[in-house]
Parts: C-alpha cells; sequence; structure tokens
C-alpha cells in the first residue's frame, strides 16, 4: 500500500458548476466546439466568466488540448493545466488533480472537461487499431491474437469467471442495465429517454461476447461535458450550492493492465477500485452505510456489481441481488448504459445534480454521493457531499 493514512485534501475544494451539450450519436460539429460548448455552459452555471478561469484538466485521450480550448473559449492566462491517462479512468481523477490545484493555491479556478465524437467519429468499440509502438501496445501483443480485441471481450473474460464463482448466470447482469434504463426513460437529456427495458429485453438482446449481451454494453456517445472546480470558500459566494469534494483518490492495482489483468490471482474482483475504495472512506470518514446515491461507472454491467462488492456495500458475489432489491440508487441519470457515454464526467455531473436537489430522478435528502470512473484500468474515485 503507498497511502496508509488520510490524506488532507477532504474539504479545500469543490464543485460549482457543471455544463454539457446535446447528447448525441451525430453531433456534426468538431470536438473542441464540443468542448468549448461545455466549458461556456459550466462556467454560465458557475456564474464565472472565462477570464477567471487559470487552470484546464482532461484526458490524455482528449484531441481538444488545454491551451487551444482556453484560446477558443477566451481565457486568460492559465497557471496550470494537466491531462489523466487511462480512458473512463481518469475521470474522477480529473477532479481530484483541479482540487489538489486549488488546495495548493496553484491554481483558483479550474475546469475539467472531456469532449468526443465517440460514436460518429472514432468508436472505441471497434477495437484495438494501428498504433505507434508502445509498453501498452506490447501488452496487448499477449490478448489480441487469441481474438481478444475489443473492450467488451476483455470485460467477458473476467466476467465469466465471476459469473463461474458464484455460480450466477448472465441473466444476473440483467438488473444493472433495467434499473440504468428505467432511470435514462424519466431524463429527457438521455438518449434512451423514454425506453426503460425489462429483464426479458436484457435476456433476448443479442451476445456480443458471452456472458456480455448487448444490454450489457455502454453506449457510444458524441458529446462534451465540464466541470468547474474551487475552492470551498469561493464557491459559496456564487450561485449555485457547492459540491464539496469529501475525497479523491487514484488507484492502480498489483498487475495491473487496461482492461486485459488477467494474470492476477483472482478474476473475480477490481483491485484497483479497492485502492480506491479503501482512501475514499478513509479520508471522508464515511462508511458504505452514509452514502445516499452511487453513481457507478458502467461501462459493461458486470463491472457495476464489482464495484458494489469492492466499495464494501455488499459481500463477494451478492452484487445482483443488492441491484435487484434497489438497496442504493443507482445511477439516476440513466449512467452511461442509458443516458450517454461521456468516460463517465456525466455521471460525475449527475452527483452534484443530485446534491443541490435539482436531478431528474431526485433522492430525496441527498446529501453523500459516490462517484467511481472507469474500471478494468487504473481508476479514481470521489465522494461529493452537501455543504454544511
Amino acid at each position: 500500500m503507498s497511502v496508509r493514512a488520510r490524506d488532507c485534501l477532504g474539504g479545500r475544494a469543490a464543485i460549482a458548476g457543471i455544463g454539457a451539450t446535446e447528447f448525441s450519436k451525430d453531433s456534426g460539429r468538431s470536438e473542441l466546439r464540443l468542448a468549448v460548448e461545455a466549458v461556456r455552459a459550466a462556467l454560465d452555471d458557475a456564474g464565472l466568466r472565462p477570464a477567471d478561469v487559470d487552470g484546464l484538466v482532461t484526458f490524455t485521450m482528449d484531441t481538444s488540448p488545454e491551451i487551444t480550448v482556453a484560446q477558443a473559449c477566451g481565457m486568460g492566462e492559465l497557471s496550470f493545466f494537466s491531462r489523466v491517462h487511462y480512458g473512463g479512468g481518469a475521470a474522477c481523477a480529473t477532479v481530484q488533480q483541479a482540487a489538489l490545484a486549488i488546495a495548493a493555491g496553484v491554481a483558483d479556478v479550474v475546469v475539467c472537461y472531456r469532449a468526443f465524437n465517440e460514436r460518429s467519429g472514432r468508436r472505441f468499440g471497434s477495437g484495438v487499431r494501428r498504433r505507434e509502438p508502445s509498453a501498452e501496445g506490447t501488452a496487448l501483443g499477449w490478448t489480441l491474437p487469441f481474438g481478444l480485441l475489443t473492450p467488451a471481450s476483455w470485460v467477458a473474460m473476467a466476467a465469466q469467471r465471476y459469473l463461474h464463482a458464484y455460480g450466477l448466470t448472465p441473466e444476473a447482469l440483467g438488473q444493472v442495465a433495467v434499473t440504468a434504463r428505467r432511470h435514462a426513460a424519466a431524463n429527457p437529456a438521455a438518449y434512451f429517454h423514454g425506453r426503460p427495458i425489462t429483464l426479458a429485453d436484457h435476456a433476448a438482446s443479442r451476445w456480443i461476447a458471452e456472458p456480455l449481451r448487448l444490454l450489457d454494453c455502454c453506449q457510444e456517445t458524441d458529446g462534451g461535458q465540464a466541470l468547474v472546480v474551487t475552492s470551498v470558500e469561493r464557491a459559496r459566494d456564487l450561485p449555485r450550492p457547492p459540491a464539496v469534494i469529501a475525497a479523491a483518490a487514484q488507484g492502480a492495482g498489483r498487475a495491473q493492465e487496461q482492461m486485459t489483468s488477467f494474470y492476477r490471482d483472482d478474476l473475480t474482483g477490481l483491485p484497483e477500485v479497492a485502492v480506491v475504495a479503501r482512501q475514499l472512506w478513509r479520508t471522508s470518514g464515511l462508511a458504505p452505510a452514509d452514502i445516499d446515491v452511487g453513481i457507478l461507472y458502467d461501462h459493461f454491467t458486470p463491472f457495476v456489481l464489482m464495484q458494489l462488492e469492492e466499495f464494501g456495500f455488499c459481500p463477494p458475489g451478492e452484487a445482483a441481488a443488492f441491484v435487484t432489491e434497489d438497496r442504493l440508487p443507482l445511477n439516476t441519470h440513466g449512467g452511461q448504459l442509458g443516458e450517454a457515454y461521456l468516460h463517465g464526467m456525466n455521471g460525475i455531473a449527475e452527483a452534484v445534480r443530485q446534491l443541490r436537489g435539482t436531478s431528474v430522478n431526485q433522492i430525496p435528502g441527498a446529501a453523500r454521493t459516490l462517484v467511481t470512473a472507469g474500471t478494468g484500468v487504473p481508476t479514481s474515485g470521489l465522494v461529493l457531499t452537501a455543504d454544511g
């Protein structure tokens, strides 16, 4: 363990603004345009101007450089800019980076953003394509020749072992999809607005990579999402109630790879999530029973179940029953299965809405939310709380 004690970041910063483009399958505009629209919407929500921003954070995978976004938005000088690796695992870490900059006095207002044409442009679901030589590419050489070419096929390996170990069938994954689509059906911003599904629909959907069916896999989406982070004190003077960053953490497990960690001793869990969970609980002083809403990264349904177990909401092998019993409100925006696939950034926005009391599927009295980022890769997480 590299971190054995509570860190001092909790309560030092807050999310003060959220903004997004529409979520679509064909945006009809550049990724830079999407980024700028989302950033400006988030600043408007926070009651701030582009000139107030002195920091930007995004993903290594994003095609819109920080300085280009700053120029296109009309920002001035930047004192902080940063990028986080590992695809969807970066989502909550962008907020952590922003909070670290705020807490250290390196920046006053930091915007985190992610924008892509992931449906009309490059599609992650199409699998690995030609790339420059790298250590990561070499690691994939142990799996690609055997037909493991896409994220769905990589996750299917772990999912198959999970179901076998606990005596479950692929139907155990269905309630995760049904729950997400139920919430998406009530969300006008969701691609699947007005289109809930049943367990029978899930069971009838075609195989993608056994045991994963079509409805176990997230969407591919065009769009942008941005978040404004500043100090708690400054956020209190802005128009919206602050979502306080009670804890933020990153984690990579032993023998970690990017979605192909098949050489670990056990494939039934997500050790990187356990690293994040321990630090979030330490720093926030909270426990699973204290969480009002869970926004769990749902690129594939089985990893939602494993996350619930790694965070201690239920014992190993019991997450399917936990979801069926609706013991924790999950992905109230519809998640990436139902609202949009924005590498998890739209989930952070939903956690903020829950704390503000403005979600379309509002949980009464929601004051503590857990948000997670991409799983199967080095990952990150947040605990956000209402101010006071």
